[in-house]
């Protein structure tokens, strides 16, 4: 009779154990559900910030380059009435001016090309020409169109005429 007692005590044993399991394993896939849900709000809301960021990222050069903007527009305005062009040269040399110092600001700088050995890492050959000396020989005779860096990172290479 002993050994059925024994047994029924550990029957009793083994399911409260069981629910004891059973409370634990409800409240870990109760906190796995947050979790889950908070992670999948997190990349939500960090994707819409990227993509806004994306949407505005420009502004602050955008916002820079309006008054070359207003400048160009009061340009053509006074070239429609100008009877002289040395005013109307100086004001785009203004102008020019205003927007590469601008530029320069962000970070933009030019590349400077003539004269110097071909590199394809900055150039790009256009064509060949026969050098004029010899000490020109694959070096850049002509700048055909001016590359640019940006915090020197090549974002234009520059469109270049190479002796040989």
């Amino acid at each position: 009779m002993k050994s059925a007692i024994d047994e029924d005590i550990q029957t009793l044993n083994e399911n409260e154990s069981a629910k004891d399991w059973a409370a634990e394993l409800k409240a870990m896939e109760d906190k796995y559900l947050r979790l889950y849900a908070e992670f999948d709000n997190y990349k939500r809301r960090t994707n819409a910030e990227r993509i806004e960021l994306f949407k505005t990222a420009n502004q602050e050069v955008l916002v820079s380059l309006l008054p070359v903007l207003d400048d160009f527009g009061r340009a053509l305005k006074a070239m429609q009435t100008a009877s002289e062009v040395a005013p109307v040269k100086e004001g785009v040399e203004l102008v020019n001016n205003k927007l590469t110092a601008i530029l320069t600001a962000k970070g933009l700088k030019v590349m400077e090309s003539v004269g110097q050995v071909f590199d394809s890492e900055f150039h790009e050959a256009i064509t060949n020409i026969p050098a004029p000396s010899e000490g020109m020989k694959g070096k850049i005779i002509d700048e055909v169109e001016r590359g640019y860096f940006l915090n020197e990172k090549v974002i234009r290479f520059a469109k270049v005429v190479v002796g040989e």
